[in-house]
């Protein structure tokens, strides 16, 4: 929640600030209101979006260069959201690594559609905490370290390799 809750509060004050200083009338209001909406899949980028694009065209009618800047606004913040502050800051309060927070948006995406975003995250860190814990008992099983309870010989990278992942 508090990832997701960082991106919301960084996107509404891109938003808000950019189109406040293109000279957009109510830029700071749509740029809040797109950002906080934004915890909401695709409802919170809609927002912005037409509504930053409806004002810009009526105030800037016939002139299309305000109706531009406020595209490249919105746009580029969605791109920092979908690709830098989400997998960052989500990922990283989540203990997921970005690329595989993606995958993982990717995949329940495609599968279950708008539900799968819902609950891509908590599903993949769910994920992850069982495999660790399974890696853990496997390394830990007569199956690794043999019928005797010797591990197999290792070398000293292995064995720092093999507690670090026991540390996490």
């Amino acid at each position: 929640m508090r990832g997701q809750l960082l991106v919301c509060i960084t996107l509404a004050l891109w938003c808000g600030i950019g189109l406040s200083l293109i000279g957009l009338d109510f830029g700071f209001l749509i740029g809040l209101t797109g950002g906080l909406l934004s915890f909401i899949p695709y409802v919170g980028s809609m927002v912005a979006l037409v509504a930053a694009l409806g004002v810009a065209i009526v105030q800037g009618w016939p002139n299309w260069s305000l109706f531009l800047m406020a595209l490249a606004i919105v746009g580029s913040g969605q791109f920092l959201e979908g690709y830098v502050l989400g997998p960052k800051l989500v990922g990283g309060s989540v203990g997921l690594h970005p690329v595989w927070l993606m995958f993982a948006l990717v995949a329940f995406g495609a599968l279950f559609g708008f539900t799968g975003l819902l609950i891509a995250v908590p599903v993949a860190a769910v994920i992850r905490v069982l495999a660790r814990h399974l890696l853990s008992l496997y390394l830990a099983s007569p199956l690794y370290r043999g019928r005797s309870g010797e591990g197999p010989r290792a070398d000293a990278a292995t064995r720092s390799d093999l507690s670090t992942l026991r540390r996490k």
